[in-house]
């Protein structure tokens, strides 16, 4: 191994692989490693100027024992930043070190470099090249198991799991499976496995393995700090925070699939205003327009949309409409784009990577011509009519099979760079608006990357059922998702399909989906209700597809019963916007998830760390939703303190486990004092 010391940074070089560890913010290093020349330079999520740490440097020797018993010297180098120090040894293997303290070691069993007692005859290695197509290669990087650990983050994925020690990743973005790699550790440590290509990260007893699919390089980033919240300030100084939260989209949103005329949407936001309940948004969902990829609204359906956004205006309501990046072989579009290049690439067969109700095609957002093109239309059709954020619908992006390996974008082949997509889409709009001089950009996505958040992403976990499991799973989806650093997030209120409005057990679920929203970032009533029995009224040749509307979705679509209960909530909701502006702002200031595990605010208290039923909304709202049907009454932890009960006013001593009676129109939630 030769160790050269280079502008500040350490550089291993071993058998044709450069491996480069630099200072990158506070008690922070990047950990970059290549086969070629050089590296790429791309910064991926690390787009922010760290601070002005640098790293201090020691090459030295450590004394090791042959095969035979011979004692031997052997080259080994130390690299530290604050709290933070990497030592690599002669075959490149590295440890870190958080105050002196092992915190994670890279997986090796081979000859010429093992730094434990394991078998050195099973030929494993820390960093795996593999060989793929067009000059990429297939990325394994191993680290060994830390027993009693547990691991947080890593996005949004739809399983019932809080900690993440035991699970396998897919790192891919699907619909309701958003991929953010950046994992929280109890030990202290973050990792931000900092390459967008698809792979698999396994969390495994035995050992931790990332694997890109295909990459050029090795790129990857840890902090160390005392607390959670040390490391999500760490982690979003390198990668951005996101923007204050516009205080007028903090109450209430309304949407539906789907409002079919310009009339409908009117309709319902003058009966809200009737009945003094004032919305902030109002959303209007797909196929408002000609075919995908037009960009505008059907004036059959859609005459007036300027004179429909000023009523709206006029009302106090935003209005926000959905733009897909699928683009119908049909539009008006799509030649100019296919022929200039705009477009998604298959690597084989015919170019079609999208089916639903038209022949389609995506768009390339990481190619900036695309963003600039698909802008110049947006804003044409919607953002002059007054239209104020964007719905980003299918921004993973939807695809009709995830064959990875037959797509391309600009910025290389699907399978190296995928998961950051839904970034780059949000910036075809975020970006351009702020150009624009608008500082309060505010879009919805159905997914996002390590970074999104400065983009003024809106995240919400996707197209998930109507069913008590599903609720169960979003939880632990919206805790990880704000633990990897994206702190605006929301689910569609009561699932978004397979809600039957006539249903009572559906109108259950109903109402403990809205009181557990009330307390999350984005309050937000949306789905696809049934029976579909609402006409269409399109006359519109869709492809050969059946294109149905939902049954209504209001608060007062569900009877009086469920009207009182949602607008007893709506009314907690309103109370508490100068508190959702304190919490928005801390996002802001130092990378803060709204929605917070228990451990994040009590790191001290054991007991916290195993709770994933409950959490903070930010340091003062102790949530616990209810989440089985027929549940009646929950067991909630409450921390040393006293602790005043939201809709009784009854205060309680902390330390201990409480029942709490929880009938239908109540859901847990406890005040710190």
């Amino acid at each position: 191994m030769q160790f050269i010391v280079e502008n500040g940074a350490l550089v291993c070089k071993r058998q044709g692989e450069t491996l480069r560890l630099e200072a990158w913010g506070r008690d922070s290093l990047r950990v970059r490693s290549t086969m070629y020349p050089d590296f790429t330079g791309r910064a991926w999520a690390l787009t922010e100027t760290p601070d002005d740490s640098r790293a201090q440097i020691e090459l030295g020797e450590e004394t090791l024992r042959s095969g035979d018993g011979k004692m031997y010297q052997s080259p080994i180098a130390t690299v530290k930043n604050g709290r933070l120090t990497a030592v690599v040894n002669h075959g490149g293997v590295l440890t870190f070190y958080r105050d002196g303290k092992m915190i994670l070691r890279e997986y090796f069993r081979n000859y010429g470099g093992s730094i434990t007692r394991e078998s050195h005859c099973l030929k494993v290695v820390n960093r795996e090249w593999i060989p793929y197509t067009a000059g990429e290669y297939q990325l394994t990087v191993r680290f060994e198991s830390n027993d009693g650990e547990k691991l947080f983050g890593m996005g949004q994925y739809q399983h019932p799991y809080l900690d993440l020690k035991g699970c396998v990743l897919e790192l891919a973005q699907k619909n309701s499976q958003t991929t953010v790699p950046f994992a929280v550790s109890s030990l202290g440590y973050g990792f931000l496995w900092n390459n967008p290509a698809v792979g698999q990260v396994a969390f495994g007893k035995n050992l931790t393995e990332w694997v890109a699919k295909a990459s050029r390089d090795m790129d990857y980033w840890i902090t160390v700090g005392e607390t959670p919240k040390d490391i999500l300030f760490n982690y979003t100084a390198v990668t951005g925070r996101a923007p204050m939260m516009r205080e007028d989209v903090m109450g209430f949103w309304q949407c539906k699939l789907r409002y079919r005329t310009q009339q409908e949407v009117l309709e319902v936001a003058r009966r809200y205003h009737e009945l003094g309940i004032q919305l902030d948004v109002i959303i209007i969902d797909f196929f408002h327009w000609t075919v995908q990829g037009d960009w505008k609204f059907d004036k059959t359906y859609w005459p007036d949309p300027k004179a429909m956004v000023d009523e709206l205006h006029s009302m106090g309501i935003k209005v926000v409409v959905s733009v897909w990046p699928s683009v119908d072989r049909r539009s008006e579009n799509f030649n100019e784009m296919y022929e200039r290049g705009l477009l998604m690439r298959t690597e084989r067969g015919a170019a079609q990577t999208y089916d639903y109700q038209g022949d389609c095609v995506q768009i390339d957002p990481t190619n900036p011509e695309t963003r600039a093109y698909v802008w110049e239309k947006c804003k044409k059709h919607y953002y002059d009519y007054g239209i104020d954020f964007f719905w980003l619908d299918n921004s993973e992006p939807d695809l009709t099979k995830y064959d990875f390996d037959n797509f391309r974008y600009y910025i290389g082949p699907a399978l190296s760079c995928s998961n950051i997509y839904p970034q780059y889409y949000s910036r075809t709009f975020f970006d351009n608006e702020t150009a624009l001089g608008n500082q309060g950009v505010v879009n919805l996505l159905r997914s996002g990357w390590a970074g999104s958040q400065k983009y003024g992403n809106v995240l919400w976990s996707g197209d998930v059922p109507s069913t008590f499991e599903s609720l169960r799973d979003q939880l632990p989806a919206g805790l990880n998702i704000g633990l990897a650093g994206i702190p605006w997030w929301n689910t569609d209120i009561g699932g978004f399909m397979e809600g039957n409005v006539f249903d009572p057990a559906f109108k259950e679920l109903l109402a403990r989906w809205y009181e557990w929203a009330v307390f999350t970032p984005v309050m937000r009533l949306h789905g696809d209700r049934e029976p579909f029995t609402i006409p269409t009224l399109d006359d519109r040749d869709w492809g050969g597809g059946y294109l149905h509307t939902g049954q209504p979705n209001e608060m007062w679509s569900y009877g009086d019963d469920m009207f009182r209960l949602m607008k007893k909530y709506y009314d907690i909701r309103m109370s508490l916007r100068p508190y959702l502006k304190k919490i928005y702002q801390e996002a802001h200031d130092n990378g803060s998830p709204l929605m917070r595990t228990m451990f994040y605010e009590f790191p001290e208290d054991k007991h916290c760390w195993e709770l994933s039923d409950q959490y903070m909304f930010g340091p003062d709202y102790l949530v616990a939703p209810i989440l089985y049907e027929g549940q009646t009454e929950r067991e909630v932890y409450l921390p040393t303190g006293a602790w005043k009960h939201l809709l009784t006013g009854e205060i309680l001593e902390g330390g201990r486990t409480v029942t709490v009676s929880s009938p239908l129109d109540s859901i847990p939630v406890f005040i710190r004092q």
